[in-house]
């Protein structure tokens, strides 16, 4: 009697240690405050103080600090007196560009709640509405937050207006607050506490953890950070990842604060991290469920989707010695940034290298400043495209990741591209120059939606290699910066394709050949010529340029040989002695272009990148 007893209490302490727990992530759109009104509660709270309190605690990364956006989700456990109870809350930082969405997709699974937060001067964007969807799709309790009501533009009644007819809350569901006064940040807190539903699960069912992320510590191997489901882990435990089927000691287990803090035992609804000497990032999958080896549950956790890379590139050392540096390198990043994907791959030009699966072009940039920062490793990246599919006139089926992969013309039946949904929200008066950027990037008008008088929505069916270079960069500049922009694919379509390969004297670059539509490149073939031009050192002998389709040459520039002036010493005398001296010279110069190689300088890859 007196056991069944004792188990009854335990079990009542678990289940009240459950009730007292909330899970909540941040979602917005990038620059709409929520690493500084992340900082409110952690000051609030008393997690953060005295020589830890810096703006954007949770930005960790210099990179993030430097560009005031955040690239990585960021863990952190509070605790918050509330009514005389203790209250845990599990705070999960997330990225607001959509480059990072998948980021934010592996946050939301982890979570029961979530703050929307909204810019109280510019209102809903685009980004704000794809994680919204998300976080719906998930059942997450959304708590809309109207953040930066300190400042003189704020306009609250109109984008509290804009809240309700999103989300279809009442008014008073909406909380005003400010990350830079903290202002309404108590508000926030009641409301988690009130709103968001305690973690669901079985404390003692079998045990079940979701990955949601994991680090490379070089003294300790590689960590995990998990959520508990159901059922409880303890310090010591014999676990196997469901995945990998690969057995382990809980060397040590913990909640995350500012830094790891140890615990004995981590229970349902818990989050924390797990160490045990785990070397190979093989071993750890996004997304996997860790349970015991004895008595472990019988399936994995589901509905945590695989990362669809949308921009693919090659990524070469400079130096070919440094190929083993760089796949050490990319081990590491993918641990931290389960949305890169690589496979190897070789050029005749570059050597050996990688081809790297990016979610697009700032994602691309961030992995390339983050091998240079933080494994030393400086790289050359090809031309970004996407992938496509290719049909042979047998009836083959062939994924085509890079130009070179592209079947002849004799054998090529059609070539298919991805589509994309783009939706874009501006002010009125910017419709008519984004719906011609849209146009003339081959894209389709579907659906003009206006949100209020002066704030439109505009979707667009576009194809996705459009986008790929430089379309971000142009929509802002028209908008003036207030444009927003999100996109998801929908499906493949054929298109007319051609190979645009580059040739230096005749030899076929092939880091810079690209696939591109038939009507834009001539002007893309032009244009690369040009700034080729620019960007290649004169040489001792003239360098000819060309862009070509097969073998119809579209395009050509010259980079004009260094002329020496070999008859300056002939001063007077017979003109057969400068006319000798010219032969010989032009004889050299013959040799030299029959044997001379042509430097392409690391910048010409890059500027190539930044073609407008």
């Amino acid at each position: 009697m007196r056991t069944q007893l004792r188990i009854v209490g335990r079990i009542d302490r678990k289940q009240l240690q459950m009730k007292n727990i909330r899970n909540f992530c941040i979602i917005a759109h990038i620059d709409h405050g929520k690493s500084t009104l992340a900082d409110r509660l952690l000051d609030f709270t008393g997690t953060v103080s005295g020589k830890d309190a810096q703006a954007q605690v949770l930005d960790d990364m210099d990179l993030e600090r430097e560009r005031g956006i955040t690239i990585k989700s960021h863990a952190i456990q509070m605790d918050y007196q509330y009514e005389g109870e203790k209250y845990v809350l599990n705070l999960i930082d997330t990225p607001g560009h959509v480059d990072f969405s998948y980021e934010v997709s592996r946050s939301i699974a982890a979570c029961e709640g979530a703050l929307l937060i909204v810019d109280a001067t510019q209102g809903i964007q685009a980004q704000t509405i794809s994680n919204l969807y998300q976080a719906i799709e998930h059942d997450l309790e959304i708590i809309p937050v109207l953040n930066k009501m300190d400042l003189p533009n704020a306009m609250p009644e109109e984008v509290e207006d804009q809240i309700i007819d999103l989300i279809g809350c009442d008014r008073e569901d909406i909380i005003r607050a400010s990350g830079k006064t903290g202002e309404g940040v108590d508000n926030i807190l009641e409301a988690l506490i009130h709103r968001v539903p305690a973690p669901q699960g079985n404390p003692d069912g079998p045990l079940q953890c979701l990955i949601f992320d994991s680090v490379f510590n070089s003294f300790r191997g590689i960590i995990a950070y998990f959520k508990v489901v159901n059922g409880s882990i303890k310090k010591g435990d014999l676990v196997k990842f469901f995945n990998t089927e690969k057995q382990y000691d809980a060397d040590e287990i913990g909640v995350l604060r500012l830094d790891m803090e140890p615990r004995k035992e981590l229970t349902t609804g818990d989050v924390g991290y797990i160490i045990s000497g785990i070397k190979t990032s093989k071993e750890v999958k996004v997304g996997d469920t860790i349970t015991h080896v004895k008595g472990g549950c019988d399936k994995a956790i589901g509905g945590f989707e695989d990362v669809k890379p949308m921009v693919f590139a090659g990524v070469y050392p400079i130096d070919s010695d440094d190929y083993e540096d760089l796949r050490a390198a990319m081990e590491k990043l993918q641990l931290n940034d389960a949305s890169l994907t690589y496979e190897p791959e070789s050029s005749a030009a570059l050597g050996f290298g990688f081809r790297c699966g990016f979610l697009g072009l700032l994602h691309m940039e961030i992995i390339q400043e983050r091998l240079d920062r933080e494994f030393d490793q400086a790289v050359i990246t090809t031309v970004p495209n996407v992938p496509y599919i290719a049909y042979t006139k047998k009836g083959e089926k062939i994924h085509i990741h890079t130009p070179s992969e592209l079947p002849e013309p004799t054998v090529l039946d059609k070539v298919e591209e991805p589509y994309i949904k783009a939706s874009v929200i501006t002010k009125s008066e910017f419709i008519g120059s984004i719906m011609s950027l849209c146009l003339n990037k081959r894209g389709v008008l579907t659906k003009q939606n206006y949100l209020t008088s002066d704030r439109v929505e505009l979707e667009f069916d576009m194809p996705l290699a459009e986008i790929v270079f430089d379309f971000y960069d142009k929509l802002k500049s028209i908008s003036k910066g207030y444009a927003s922009f999100d996109y998801h694919p929908t499906e493949f379509r054929p298109a007319k394709l051609v190979k645009l390969d580059i040739l230096l004297n005749g030899e076929s670059v092939d880091a810079l050949s690209s696939l591109i539509h038939f009507d834009n490149a001539q002007i893309f073939g032009r244009k690369m010529c040009e700034k080729l031009k620019e960007l290649i050192p004169r040489q001792q002998f003239d360098i000819a340029i060309q862009a070509a389709i097969g073998a119809k040459v579209i395009a050509r520039e010259t980079v004009k040989a260094v002329r020496k002036d070999v008859t300056a010493k002939c001063y007077g005398g017979d003109i057969s002695r400068k006319r000798k001296l010219l032969e010989k010279q032009k004889k050299g110069k013959k040799r030299m272009k029959q044997v001379g190689n042509v430097e392409v300088p690391q910048k010409a890859f890059m500027a190539v990148l930044k073609l407008d």
